[in-house]
């Protein structure tokens, strides 16, 4: 088989493998004629990644068959950490794909071979879920909300009616409330057909969000009463980023 990739900036390809990482410590890639996917579950199935970037994506994109590719994202990120600022990224399997091989070209040339791994799990199906509210928002913004919940509680309640969004928590010591109203510049839009609430682990939404937004500066927000939350981080090209997170079901 002939697999190779070759990436114009590899900064970007980096900060998508950090998005990635930060559910999964292993990650199978699919790759076909028509370029990458993943989609795949945190080790305890309360969070997923589902992640695609197409072929007209890439500067050059060449695989003539598919080919499921799983590493080991913490090798990955240990050959990414040094990437320059005008590196290119070159991407081939070895040995009928039981190695990766990555080289990055900037001043100077470097070669790096890592092995591939087993695939262990299947691919996570996609959720199947009617979202009631929509929020389109800087993903800076959701970031620093998230830094500011953490410093009360562990976890953060979204309410949202058709005039703003708010989140919430509350904690031993304290409590914080941040609130965006429709017309806040850092709104982009807002659409509830009903008044949405939820309450969410800060332990897994405050990673997604700070992976989201190095890659990212714009994130939909889409939830239920008491149902998953979708992040979508826009990126160029028709790729995809998103994270959908299980709930804490509140007691009265």
């Amino acid at each position: 088989m002939t697999l190779r990739i070759k990436i114009d900036d590899a900064r970007q390809w980096k900060n998508l493998m950090v998005a990635v990482s930060t559910l999964v410590d292993e990650a199978t890639f699919k790759l076909d004629q028509n370029g990458i996917r993943l989609r795949a579950m945190d080790p305890s199935h309360v969070a997923m990644v589902d992640f695609e970037v197409p072929k007209d994506a890439f500067q050059e994109y060449v695989c003539d068959q598919p080919i499921d590719i799983c590493v080991n994202m913490g090798e990955m990120l240990k050959l990414l950490k040094s990437v320059g600022s005008d590196e290119t990224l070159e991407i081939s399997t070895g040995e009928e794909g039981r190695q990766l091989e990555l080289i990055f070209r900037g001043v100077f040339i470097r070669k790096f071979v890592m092995p591939t791994l087993e695939m262990t799990e299947e691919e996570a199906p996609t959720p199947k879920i009617d979202f009631n509210t929509k929020v389109k928002m800087t993903s800076s913004s959701l970031k620093q909300t998230m830094d500011d919940a953490s410093t009360v509680s562990d976890n953060v309640r979204l309410e949202a009616t058709p005039q703003k969004i708010t989140f919430k928590a509350i904690g031993n010591l304290g409590s914080a409330t941040i609130e965006f109203d429709k017309d806040s510049e850092v709104i982009l839009s807002l659409d509830v057909k009903e008044e949405s609430n939820a309450t969410f682990s800060l332990n897994y939404l405050s990673e997604i969000v700070k992976a989201g937004t190095v890659a990212s500066d714009v994130v939909d927000i889409e939830f239920s009463t008491n149902m998953p939350v979708k992040l979508n981080f826009g990126l160029p090209e028709e790729q995809r980023l998103s994270y959908y997170l299980a709930p804490r079901i509140e007691s009265d």
